[in-house]
């Protein structure tokens, strides 16, 4: 048997300084600063992947001192410090301390140590079970303590579970940001030596129904948001045997406070009057009010979904798409002069002036034959296009296109452009929600007010 050590970290009043070091446990034998740096290691695997190490299961608090105390066999550790690779020594020290945590949860859950008798005892020991655990340092064993009635279970790892909870969610970030299940899995093996397949990372992506649901469910009613801005991006699925196009459909809005938020999301069958009213209605159901405007392009299922849930509230057209519409419509030869009076109209400052240069558009271009196609869309679509303009000058920029929930979608595409074909409709809400949530934690929630900023 080797000696058995008992390991304190004591915290006093008169503790080291921040960077000083604590005494070695490991006694006087050669290679301590690599065994130091093991112990430190372990710990920090520890505190990384496991988030339920919570103080009360580790240390006892007083007013003056502060204990961690743990059992180690330190002829083991000593042995796999002389002998093997540095490798080798992280994992056997991990190993021991996990070991130990375990065995302390038992004793905690018995209400007694080991060959104790006791009237609180709730249960009694019946040996270990050795169980694998695959983590960023590589596949490790562990010995995981029993009870005879079989109620005890660790907090160190769900039950059944195979990976270590902070490897799990490294893995599901790499899904997320864009890495295929195929990559992830090569990964994996180059770090870990163990090959996993891909249809387990796929199904770790399960872990995030319940956060996105939550996401996608939370109440609106605690803010308005006078400026909502809808679109629907069209992505893969497969479904009854046979792939099928369906359609993504994304609000955002902007806040009386001026900053961007991300309201929610639906998958669906394609855009249509029917649809988009479900999905309006969903956002009404979670709180949100009337909006001000709406800004979208010019679908028609979704304009007389609009008139038809947000009563009271104005539309205004895409002033990109719109200009793009135009453009689209003009002789490919001698058009300068033309696009030039377009842009003029569109950049005025004044509703006044916005009408001024079009009609002055239309008056010398009008009798034009081959313009007559390109006109036709100006005069159809410019009020609804110039909504913005009876709206705070310093916030006009930000309501006239739908460019800000373009590029949200850009980013939502380049993560699923990886998948190509999503297996189920789940799976296609899960994602998309996913990224959604992280672009919300990342870019809009770090941003400040939008006035006297071009974004």
């Amino acid at each position: 048997m080797g000696s058995v050590r008992n390991v304190f970290f004591e915290s006093s009043k008169g503790q080291k300084e921040p960077g000083q070091r604590l005494k070695c446990p490991f006694g006087g034998f050669k290679k301590t600063k690599v065994a130091w740096l093991v112990f430190e290691m372990s710990f920090l695997e520890v505190s990384k992947g496991q988030k339920r190490f919570n103080d009360d299961k580790l240390m006892k608090r007083g007013d003056k001192m502060t204990h961690l105390q743990f059992n180690l066999n330190l002829d083991v550790l000593k042995e796999a410090i002389m002998t093997s690779d540095l490798d080798a020594v992280i994992k056997s020290a991990v190993v021991l301390v996990l070991n130990e945590f375990m065995e302390k949860e038992r004793d905690d859950y018995l209400k007694t140590s080991p060959y104790e008798r006791a009237v609180e005892r709730r249960d009694y020991r019946n040996g270990y079970y050795e169980r694998e655990l695959l983590m960023s340092i590589g596949n490790v064993t562990l010995k995981v303590p029993r009870t005879r009635n079989g109620e005890f279970s660790t907090t160190l790892f769900e039950k059944y579970a195979r990976c270590d909870q902070a490897f799990v969610l490294s893995m599901l970030e790499m899904v997320i940001n864009g890495v295929s299940t195929r990559k992830v899995t090569n990964v994996v093996e180059q770090l870990c030596g163990k090959n996993v397949s891909k249809s387990f990372v796929s199904s770790l992506t399960q872990k995030l129904d319940p956060i996105v649901n939550a996401w996608a469910e939370r109440p609106l009613n605690t803010t308005y948001y006078p400026y909502v801005f809808v679109d629907a991006m069209y992505i893969k699925v497969r479904e009854h045997h046979k792939v099928i196009s369906k359609a993504v459909y994304i609000a955002t809005a902007i806040t009386e406070k001026n900053t961007r938020e991300i309201l929610g999301l639906s998958v669906d069958h394609a855009e249509s009057l029917e649809s988009w009213s479900s999905f309006f209605k969903q956002l009404k159901s979670r709180g949100l009010q009337s909006p001000k405007l709406v800004i979208s392009d010019a679908h028609m299922g979704l304009q007389k979904a609009i008139q038809r849930e947000f009563i009271g509230t104005a539309w205004q057209r895409c002033n990109v798409h719109f200009k793009r519409n135009i453009i689209e419509k003009l002789p490919k030869k001698d058009t300068a002069e033309i696009r030039v009076m377009i842009k003029r109209v569109f950049e005025a400052v004044t509703i006044e002036d916005i009408r001024k240069f079009k009609d002055e558009l239309i008056n010398k271009f009008g009798t034009e034959a081959r313009f007559e196609k390109a006109l036709a869309i100006l005069d159809e679509g410019f009020e609804d296009t110039i909504q913005y303009m009876n709206f705070p000058e310093n916030i006009r920029m930000h309501i006239r296109s739908t460019n800000s929930l373009e590029r949200l979608n850009q980013e939502v595409r380049r993560r699923e452009r990886v998948i190509r074909i999503f297996p189920n409709t789940q799976s296609a809400f899960r994602l998309v929600g996913a990224v959604l949530m992280q672009y919300q934690d990342t870019e809009y929630s770090k941003r400040k007010s939008l006035m006297g900023k071009n974004s």
